[in-house]
C-alpha cells in the first residue's frame, strides 16, 4: 500500500487532473443534455467502470502491451471511435426526428433510460485507449516498490482517481442537467441542444481516431 504521505499527494494531483475539461466531461454533459440528469448519473458510473477495466488491465499489464502493439491499439480506438460516432449521429438524428413527430402532432422518442446510458458509458471509456496511456504515464509516478506489491499500488491508486474522475462527472451531469431544465419550456432550444450533444458526441468521436500511439 502505498504511504499516507504519497497517497494524499496523489490523490491533490488526481482531483486536479479530475476537474480538468476533458472527453470524459465532455460526453457525460452531452449525454446529460440529451436524455437527462438520470441518463447524465448513470453515464457517469458507466464510465467509472470502464475505467476501472483500464486501471486492472494496467496493473496485470495488459494496457502495456496493447499501448506497444500498433495494431492493437489502432483496432481500440476505431472500435471506440466507430462507436462514439455512432451514439452522436443517433442522438442527433433522435432530436430532428422527435422534433417533426412533435410537430405533427405525435409522441417523442422516450429517453434511452439509465441503463443503456450506464452501459454506453462502459464501453465508450472502457475502448478509449488513451485512458489506458493516462493510467500507465500517471500512475506509476506515484508507486514505490519499497511499500510492497507494485500492481496493489497501481490498484488502488487508479481506483482513487478513477473515484474523483466520476465524481467529478457526476456534477458536470447536475450542472447540464440545470441548463436542461432550464430550457424545458423551450422545445426549440431543447432540440437544440440534443443536437448539439450528437455533434459533439461525433466529434469526440472524429477526435480519439485521430490520437497518435504513445511513444515508447
Amino acid at each position: 500500500m502505498p504511504e499516507l504521505s504519497q497517497l494524499a499527494l496523489y490523490s491533490a494531483a488526481a482531483l486536479l487532473l479530475a476537474i480538468t475539461p476533458g472527453p470524459g466531461i465532455f460526453y457525460v454533459a452531452a449525454r446529460t443534455l440529451a436524455g437527462g440528469r438520470a441518463e447524465g448519473i448513470a453515464s457517469s458510473f458507466g464510465t467509472g467502470l470502464g475505467g476501472l477495466v483500464h486501471v486492472v488491465a494496467g496493473s496485470l499489464g495488459v494496457s502495456a502491451l496493447v499501448l506497444a502493439s500498433a495494431e492493437l491499439f489502432t483496432a481500440l480506438k476505431l472500435i471506440g471511435s466507430v462507436y462514439l460516432i455512432w451514439i452522436g449521429i443517433r442522438t442527433f438524428q433522435a432530436a430532428r426526428r422527435d422534433a417533426s413527430t412533435v410537430l405533427n402532432g405525435g409522441a417523442p422518442t422516450p429517453p434511452i433510460g439509465p441503463r443503456r446510458a450506464f452501459h454506453e458509458g462502459v464501453l465508450v471509456e472502457a475502448l478509449n485507449p488513451k485512458t489506458a496511456a493516462f493510467f500507465l504515464a500517471f500512475v506509476p509516478q506515484f508507486v514505490d516498490p519499497a511499500q510492497g506489491s507494485v500492481a496493489v499500488q497501481f490498484l488502488v491508486l487508479g481506483f482513487v482517481s478513477v473515484a474523483l474522475n466520476t465524481l467529478a462527472d457526476i456534477v458536470v451531469a447536475f450542472a447540464a442537467a440545470g441548463i436542461r431544465q432550464g430550457a424545458a419550456t423551450r422545445p426549440t432550444l431543447i432540440r437544440r441542444l440534443r443536437e448539439g450533444s450528437g455533434a459533439a458526441m461525433v466529434a469526440l468521436g472524429i477526435g480519439l481516431a485521430l490520437v497518435k500511439r504513445p511513444a515508447a
